[in-house]
């Protein structure tokens, strides 16, 4: 941990550190996996879907910023390197056998869902331990989230 005179003791910041890496590895993750659906999505909705992926990976660049930037506040480092990533991230791997617009939607609103559900922990355990600005940057976090579940669910619970 770096000096800093915040006012969190560094046992709290230590924690809330790891906390926050452990999210940004999920966040990082499901980056890449909206990117390789961005990428790869065939069929007869590809262009809407080709760009709500993209939109998809634009809306989480600000908060892995923002979880990073707040990493280095509280005095830690943060840890964003791809081997970092692939030793935290508690997301299932993406299926690089994926290729249907449908099958992406699936396997993308997998993922959204199960970053959102870590990221809501966080909330209440960053609560927990006292610190309400690193709540209230995860409480931003999920509602991104659910917004962008709520768009890749509105795909799936059509006729298609």
């Amino acid at each position: 941990m770096h000096k800093t005179k915040i006012d969190i003791p560094q046992e709290t910041r230590a924690t809330l550190v790891y906390l926050l890496n452990e999210r940004l590895a999920d966040l990082i993750d499901l980056k890449l996996q909206a990117k390789q659906a961005h990428w790869n999505v065939k069929g007869p909705h590809f262009i809407a879907l080709h760009k709500l992926f993209d939109e998809v990976t634009g809306a989480i660049d600000e908060p892995i910023d923002s979880i990073a930037e707040r990493i280095t506040t509280l005095g830690g480092t943060a840890e964003g390197t791809v081997a970092t990533v692939h030793k935290r991230t508690t997301l299932a791997a993406y299926s690089l056998e994926i290729v249907s617009g449908h099958d992406h939607l699936e396997a993308l609103s997998t993922a959204v869902a199960t970053a959102g559900k870590s990221i809501r922990a966080a909330i209440d355990r960053s609560a927990e331990l006292g610190d309400a600005d690193t709540a209230d940057l995860f409480t931003g976090i999920s509602r991104t989230l659910d917004q962008y579940l709520w768009f890749l669910e509105a795909h799936l619970q059509s006729d298609r």
